[in-house]
Parts: C-alpha cells; structure tokens; sequence
C-alpha cells in the first residue's frame, strides 16, 4: 500500500512537472498556426514600395504565451525579430484574460474560462490563476519586461512618446514601437477604482468585451446582446477624460451604437472583419462602419478566416477593398489578430504579402502607406493621452 501511495505521489509530481514545464509551451504550438502559403510571391514593386512603409498592427496577443518576446520563436506569429525583418514600426500589444471554453461565433456565456488552466501552465503568479485584473497587471510586466530587455523595443504612453520615438527610429530602422491593450473590460471586475491602476500599469487602448457580455455591455457573440450599462456608461465617461482609445471589437451592434451616443472622441474597432465582404456574426455591418466612419475612428481588417472567409493575403486584401470603398481609406487598418489562438498563412515577419495583395487590389502608393500603417500612427498621435493625464 505505501510502494502504491509513493507511486502515486511520485507519478502526480511528474505529471505537474510536465504541465508547468511545457503546458503553456505545447498549448501555444497547437492553438498558433501558420500554414505554408505556396506560389506567392511578392512583385519587385510591391519590395520597393514595402520598404518606406510605416506598418502598425492594432492588434496581437503575443503577451498570453510562454515566449520571450525579444527572441526569434520557431513557432507563432510574432516575436521582436519577425517585426523588425517585416519592417513595423509599432505594434499594440493586446493582454487577453479571459476566453469561454467550447468557444464560437454565435452565443457565449460567461461561467467558463480557458485562460485559467493557462495562466498556471505559463508559470503566472498565483494570483493572476484567480483574478482578471491581476492577470491583467501581469501582462503589462511581460511587456515591460522585454522593453527592459531590449533596446530595440519601446513602450509608447503617450503622445509625447510617440513622437519622440519616430524621430528615434529615423536612423534606427530597427526600433520597434509598442502599445498595450487589453482585450475586455471584465478586467476590472465590477471595480471602478481598478480602470485607473490599469492606465497606471500602462494600457492606453481598452476593449470593452471579448466573446461574452460583461459589466460594461453585450457582445457580439454573447448570449444578451445588450447595449451599454449604467456601470459602462460611468466608465466609457472616465476613459474619455483619461484619453484612454475605446475599443470596440467583439461588441454587439447595440453596444457599439450606445457608445459612439456619449463619446466625444474617436473610436476604434481592432480587429475584426466586415459583412459586405464575408457574412460573420462577428463582422461589422455597413451601418455600423458608417457610423464608425463618421466618429472619426479607424478599422482594422483581421488576418484569421472567420473574419475574412481564408487565411490567404487577397482575402484581407478583399476585407480591406470592400471597407475603403464604403467608408473611405482613410478610416482602414491593420488588425492582424496574430498569435490570437488563430491560424493565419503567413507571420510578422512576410507583413509584405499584404502590400502585395493591396497592389493586386489595386491601391495606390499613399492608400498603401494609409493602409499599413499611416492612419493608425496619425491616429494614435491625435488621441493616445496627452501629459496632462499623466
């Protein structure tokens, strides 16, 4: 009975050991994918035209995987090498916290949660196994960490900051720019005090719901589809006099039309595809791109299928054709969605297949820029928090 107990003990301790070891890592591999993408090439002029491109991406979830962010991964879709060989210039660093298991694109609730098991195979403090908010903070350290680490990596707070560092990177091309944002508003866990410990911890753009409803309003793929609470209207009140970017991926079209009622200022939609060019739940509708549009926000077109129907560089090229011709290019984006728990066919560092498929598309040279990089950096110049907030 003792030599069954001691082996029992025994086999449990190696099973734990294999799951703090490489739980995260195998997790990672299997949910990250990029698929071989065969006979495409870039064109001589798309190599010419990528290389004086500024590229911004609004949107990655490099911060929820056991990596080191400032080494080159044989896995995944971004790392600081894939950037700086893709030639970005700035990158929004989004913390996902949450996600509900058996997760879909048409009803979620909100009693599940796979970020859980995750959080403790990555290793994560203990707190941040039990708590949204702390896993939260604990993702704003990642990133600092790895900008601590590397001198090629700068974190951007404000608008000072931004402008400091792209006279910076006149004459270091390999500089790279970032950006935290969190994926949901759940994050503060009813508490109203925790939206300013998250803008100390470093977040200037905020999402109000993932897949599921929350305190702040309804998601487009949550069971409500509710519109803005009371509780989310004190807050989207208190983001705007902290200058914090309302972000309204994954919200529900009654969310998003409450919310763009009280803003005064411009929003953005992250990630997300667009129902004119591929009907999901998900997508956003012509309606509500217009109304987007008129509030001066910025798009940005996803990497991943379900938002634009394949994973292939004209598919998004297609995404992003479809919204500039409706709402003009100059409100279009990048929203990649990279190591989102997504396939996608290419990573960071072939960003150039997109400046290939927007050629194909037929864009001119300044759409182009816009496009990669040029309306997200003129955006966030404008309406990242000015000094005063600080």
């Amino acid at each position: 009975m003792r030599k069954l107990i001691k082996y029992t003990l025994t086999l449990f301790l190696l099973v734990l050991l294999i799951f703090f070891s490489v739980g995260g890592k195998f997790a990672d591999r299997y949910m990250n994918k990029v698929e071989t993408l065969n006979n495409y090439e870039p064109s001589l002029y798309a190599k010419e035209l990528h290389k004086d491109l500024i590229i911004a991406d609004l949107h990655a979830d490099n911060l929820l995987w056991d990596r080191d962010l400032t080494t080159t991964t044989n896995h995944g879709m971004i790392d600081l090498p894939k950037l700086i060989s893709g030639n970005y210039t700035l990158q929004v660093f989004d913390a996902a916290i949450k996600s509900p298991k058996n997760l879909n694109y048409y009803s979620n609730s909100t009693d599940s949660d796979n970020i859980t098991l995750l959080s403790a195979a990555n290793r994560w403090p203990i707190q941040s196994w039990f708590s949204l908010y702390h896993r939260a903070l604990h993702q704003s350290e990642l990133l600092k960490s790895a900008v601590q680490k590397s001198s090629q990596l700068d974190l951007i707070l404000t608008q000072d900051d931004l402008n400091y560092f792209l006279r910076l990177r006149k004459n270091n091309s390999y500089k790279i720019g970032a950006i935290l944002s969190l994926k949901g508003l759940h994050a503060l866990e009813g508490n109203f005090q925790n939206l300013n410990s998250l803008f100390e911890a470093g977040y200037r753009i905020m999402g109000l719901v993932h897949f599921f409803d929350n305190d702040i309003g309804g998601s487009s793929l949550g069971e409500s589809k509710q519109g803005l609470t009371d509780f989310g209207k004190r807050i989207i009140r208190e983001m705007e006099k902290k200058e914090i970017i309302i972000d309204l991926a994954h919200a529900s079209t009654n969310l998003i039309k409450d919310v763009l009622k009280i803003v005064k200022r411009p929003v953005i939609v992250s990630h997300t595809g667009v129902k004119g060019s591929f009907d999901s739940p998900n997508n956003l509708s012509d309606a509500v791109l217009e109304a987007i549009a008129k509030n001066g926000g910025l798009v940005g077109i996803g990497f991943w299928k379900e938002a634009v129907g394949s994973t292939h560089p004209t598919s998004i090229a297609a995404a992003i054709r479809y919204t500039s011709d409706l709402i003009g290019v100059d409100h279009v984006a990048l929203g990649s969605g990279f190591d989102g728990a997504v396939t996608t066919s290419f990573d960071a560092s072939k960003i150039i297949f997109i400046t290939e498929a927007l050629i194909q598309e037929n864009f001119s040279y300044e759409e182009i820029k816009k496009i990669m990089g040029g309306n997200q950096i003129k955006f966030l110049k404008y309406n990242l928090p000015s000094n005063k907030n600080l």
